[in-house]
C-alpha cells in the first residue's frame, strides 16, 4: 500500500509505492526534487524529516553520515517512506535552481524518424543522472572547441537516456559525423541542461506550443512532463514543417490530443506536395495560430523552431494581444559551417 510523503515547504503531497524511493516517485508524478546521482553518493537530493521513517533497501546511502542520519537527514532518491511522513526539501522551480554540468555520454542508440531526422539516444554513466526542465537543451562538445545545441526531447522524469531530434544538414560537418560515421557506444561529451526555454507550471493561462522542424523535441518534452504532472491546463501545438513526410512524430501528437481533452493538435504544411494529399492546415505555422487565436492577451505562447519562424510569431503575436512576459521562444539556429554547406547544396536553412 502506498504511504503519503507531504514535501515542505510546497504542501505536494506524493504517494510513494513500496520499494520506491521519494525521489523516484516525485519524478514519476512530475514533482522537480533537486538530484544528482540518484544512487545515494553526492547528497543532492539531502532533505530533513519533519515526520515519520524512512529506511534504505541497500544501507545508509555513502552521502549520509551517522550524524546526519542521527540529526534527522535522509537521501529522498534512496529514501523508501515507512510510514506516512513529511519531509522539507526545497523544489526546483526554475533553471537557476539546477546546476550546469559537464559530462561524457555514450551514443547507445541512432534510429531513422524520418527521411532527415534521427533520434538519438545518450546514455549517462551508471553513477550520474541529469537533471533539467522540461524544454531545455545541452550543448554537445566538439574536440575542437565548437559545440552544437540540441534540446532534450524526452520528458525530466523519463531520464534514463537523453533523447535528441538531429536533422541531417547536407554540408554540416558534425550531423554528417554524428548521423554517418559514429558508431553505437562512441563517447561524446555535453555541457547542460541550458536555457531558460521551459514550461512555466505556475500558470494557469492557455498556452500555445509552436513549433517548426526538429523544434518539436522540446515541446515534446514540455507536453509529456505536463501529462506526467497531470497540468491540465489548455495545450495546443501547431506543427509547421514543409511536407507529410517532415511530421516524423505526427502519431505521438495527434495521440496526446486524442488521449486528452485538454491537448489539440494542428499540422501545418508551407509546401505539400501532390502525393501528400494533404486537406489539413496549410502557410505559414504563425500565421495559422493568429487565424485560429485572433486575440492571444490570455494566453502564453511557446515557440521552438529557425529563426525566421521565430521572428515572424513575435512580432505577429504580439500584434495580436500577446503580453511580452507571456512569450517564450528557443531559437534553432545553424552554425555557420553548416550554413555554408547548406547554400551550397541548395537548401534553403529555414
Amino acid at each position: 500500500m502506498a504511504k503519503r510523503v507531504v514535501i515542505r515547504p510546497s504542501g505536494h503531497e506524493i504517494p510513494v509505492e513500496p520499494d520506491e524511493s521519494v525521489l523516484d516517485a516525485a519524478l514519476r508524478q512530475g514533482y522537480a526534487l533537486p538530484y544528482g546521482c540518484r544512487n545515494g553518493t553526492c547528497a543532492a537530493c539531502l532533505g530533513e524529516i519533519v515526520s515519520g521513517s524512512f529506511t534504505y533497501a541497500r544501507g545508509r546511502p555513502p552521502a549520509l553520515t551517522e550524524e546526519g542520519e542521527a540529526a534527522g537527514q535522509v537521501i529522498l532518491c534512496q529514501a523508501q517512506p515507512q510510514e506516512d511522513a513529511e519531509v522539507e526539501v526545497q523544489e526546483v522551480e526554475e533553471a537557476r535552481d539546477i546546476v550546469v554540468r559537464t559530462l561524457p555520454v555514450r551514443l547507445a542508440a541512432a534510429e531513422d524518424l524520418s527521411h532527415d531526422v534521427k533520434l538519438l539516444k545518450l546514455k549517462l554513466p551508471a553513477a550520474e543522472r541529469l537533471q533539467f526542465l522540461a524544454g531545455q537543451y545541452i550543448d554537445l562538445l566538439l574536440k575542437d572547441g565548437k559545440r552544437r545545441s540540441f534540446s532534450l526531447a524526452n520528458p525530466p522524469h523519463d531520464d534514463e537516456y537523453l533523447q535528441l531530434h538531429v536533422r541531417r544538414v547536407p554540408g554540416g560537418r558534425f550531423s554528417d559525423q554524428l548521423l554517418g560515421d559514429m558508431k553505437p557506444k562512441a563517447v561524446l561529451r555535453f555541457e547542460g541542461p541550458l536555457g531558460s526555454f521551459y514550461l512555466r507550471e505556475e500558470s494557469d493561462r492557455p498556452a500555445i506550443l509552436m513549433a517548426g522542424g526538429t523544434g518539436f523535441a522540446p515541446l515534446k518534452s514540455m507536453v509529456e512532463h505536463a501529462i506526467a504532472s497531470r497540468n491540465h491546463r489548455p495545450l495546443h501545438i501547431f506543427w509547421g514543417v514543409r511536407a507529410r513526410r517532415d511530421l516524423y512524430m505526427a502519431e505521438l501528437a495527434q495521440g496526446w490530443a486524442d488521449a486528452h481533452d485538454w491537448i489539440d493538435f494542428t499540422p501545418v504544411l508551407s509546401d505539400p506536395e501532390p502525393a501528400d494529399e494533404w486537406s489539413g492546415a496549410t502557410g505559414f505555422v504563425h500565421e495559422v495560430v493568429v487565424d485560429r487565436y485572433p486575440d492571444l492577451s490570455a494566453h502564453e505562447v511557446y515557440m521552438s523552431g529557425p529563426p525566421p519562424m521565430i521572428e515572424a510569431g513575435r512580432d505577429t503575436f504580439r500584434a495580436a494581444g500577446l503580453p511580452r512576459d507571456a512569450l517564450f521562444f528557443d531559437s534553432f539556429d545553424y552554425a555557420p559551417d553548416a550554413v555554408q554547406g547548406m547554400a551550397e547544396a541548395g537548401v534553403d536553412p529555414g
